[in-house]
């Protein structure tokens, strides 16, 4: 019997090792902090179900169809009628695990979120992510009470070990002494986006490095999608990052605007009077871009000052009060300057409908995968993804490998190797990061693409790297050819030399594979390395 490693103890790992558990599978949860600092608990706004509690007759078809015509179509449609069709369970399962959702008259309240049509997403105030985290936290405490769930935090993923194209397991290291662990068995990756290879410049935590993703694309696990980059419309600078001002301020009131003429101009309502505000998070973020662009620089505010002070206490407190602590503003009582921020990725390590990855005893749940987004996730969708995504990983090795006890090999502990050790020069991680920003912004063209793919060129002969640079340089070098070779517009990859859509020619996935020292690049479905 091999066992079960978790890297990740966020809602995906949580839901994972959750599943496994409570079907009496025992297993190792690692992770490099606890669940409480998990990127899960800064989750704001909602999670998504079709419930059908607003009198709107919303259902899981619907919610399918908003989810698939947000992500242009591009996500993996088998996938995605899992994910709506089981939304509802998960909500209702979490509700049972303690998560206080907001309720009127003994029902889940349920708001209005971009992209959809109903109001489908379930909230605890501002702090939907904490909430659902603690509850889950709990029910994973009871599971290693009872020996099925095995905690080790402060450990760091440093790299698969493999034979061949086999995962035969993790080799981690633990973050205060340094000592090197090896865990065998079958793995499943919960580590979250790619934050760090963005730092200073996205929502997510800063405790997540990057390194985890690009240390998988190194060791030949493919990934796909990786040009889809979700830039939040609505974020404000603090130190080191972009804090998130929730969707759910735009789904209570709040409006976007600039200074046009001495007036306010509400221009998402003008360009876009269906869903205005509440568009999908491309189309607000690069309106934001062009009418940024149209007014010379002129920035862009998003007025909440027409929310009830009711809904304030009752539905966005903690966010009123995240803003005043940032920014000295109180949002009810004057508009907050704010500008678009990375915030989620769409792409990541590409899996099948079970959560299988490219690498046999590999799996993958969470944001790090792409399998149900496509090219735009709809917000709501993220935690939702993460726990069906884990309890799917899960259900798939219990259906594979069973749940009785058997032969397993023990830890092996000894020193991590010069190899492995060593950082990236922070120096590095800074200029790929402006080399990355140049050519993936809310607005590509290929000559801005082909120029940080030359300037990463230069950058990998300027001297010898260690592993970790190594991995960081390769997987930019990815994000990078997924944009060239899509040649049209599609969700958040917008190229303004192919500003329309191109169903027959790029209507699948790319993909990214490291393989034998070369990297290929292509879209899913056709020959390798046909663009």
């Amino acid at each position: 019997m091999r066992k079960v490693i978790i890297i990740g103890a966020g809602l995906s790992g949580l839901a994972c090792a959750v599943t496994l558990a409570k079907a009496g599978r025992e297993c190792l949860l690692i992770s490099k902090q606890v669940s409480e600092r998990a990127q899960s608990v800064l989750a704001e706004g909602g999670i998504n179900a079709a419930l059908d509690v607003m009198g709107e007759n919303d259902d899981a078809a619907l919610h399918f169809e908003d989810t698939m015509k947000g992500g242009c179509y591009l996500a993996n449609e088998e996938a995605v009628r899992g994910l709506t069709e089981n939304a509802p369970g998960i909500v209702r399962w979490l509700m049972g695990l303690g998560v206080p959702f907001n309720m009127e008259n003994g029902r889940i309240v349920q708001r209005a979120f971009g992209g959809q049509k109903k109001r489908r997403t379930a909230f605890a105030k501002s702090s939907t992510g904490k909430m659902i985290m603690s509850a889950l936290i709990d029910e994973a405490r009871k599971y290693e009470a009872a020996g099925l769930i095995t905690r080790k935090p402060n450990r760091e993923f440093i790299r698969l070990i493999t034979n061949g194209s086999e995962c035969r397991g993790v080799l981690t290291a633990d973050t205060r002494s340094g000592q090197c662990f090896e865990e065998h068995g079958v793995s499943v990756m919960c580590t979250g986006g790619m934050n760090g290879i963005f730092p200073g410049v996205t929502t997510g935590t800063t405790a997540n490095s990057g390194d985890a993703a690009a240390m998988l694309y190194l060791q030949g696990v493919r990934f796909s999608n990786l040009e889809m980059i979700q830039y939040h419309p609505t974020t404000i600078a603090i130190a080191g990052k972009r804090c998130l001002v929730t969707e759910a301020a735009r789904g209570e009131g709040g409006r976007l605007f600039i200074n046009k003429g001495g007036q306010r101009y509400y221009f998402m309502e003008d360009r876009h009077p269906e869903l205005g505000n509440l568009s999908p998070r491309d189309v607000v973020a690069r309106e934001m871009f062009f009418v940024r662009r149209e007014s010379e620089g002129e920035g862009v505010y998003l007025d909440m000052t027409g929310i009830d002070e009711s809904v304030w206490l009752r539905r966005l407190p903690d966010l009123r009060e995240e803003i005043k602590e940032q920014t000295g503003t109180d949002a009810k009582s004057e508009p907050i300057p704010v500008k678009e921020g990375i915030h989620y990725f769409m792409g990541g390590i590409d899996v099948d409908t079970r959560h299988r990855t490219s690498m046999k005893d590999l799996y993958a749940a969470g944001e790090c995968t792409s399998i149900y987004h496509g090219a735009n996730r709809l917000g709501g969708n993220s935690m939702l993804g993460a726990i069906y995504g884990g309890r799917t990983a899960a259900e798939d090795i219990i259906a594979s490998y069973g749940v009785q006890d058997g032969q397993e090999e023990k830890e092996s502990v000894h020193s991590l190797s010069e190899e492995y050790a060593a950082e990236a020069d922070t120096g590095l991680i800074y200029r790929i990061r402006d080399i990355l920003l140049s050519g993936l912004g809310i607005v590509r063209n290929e000559s801005e693409i082909k120029k940080s793919i030359a300037e990463l060129s230069l950058l990998k002969g300027e001297r010898q790297y260690n592993l970790r640079e190594r991995a960081r340089i390769e997987l930019a070098d990815a994000l990078l050819e997924c944009a060239l070779i899509r040649r049209e517009s599609r969700g958040a990859h917008y190229r303004e030399d192919y500003p329309k859509r191109d169903d027959e020619r790029f209507g699948s996935m790319t993909y990214a594979q490291y393989e034998n020292g070369r990297a290929i690049y292509g879209f899913k479905g056709r020959s390798e390395g046909e663009a």
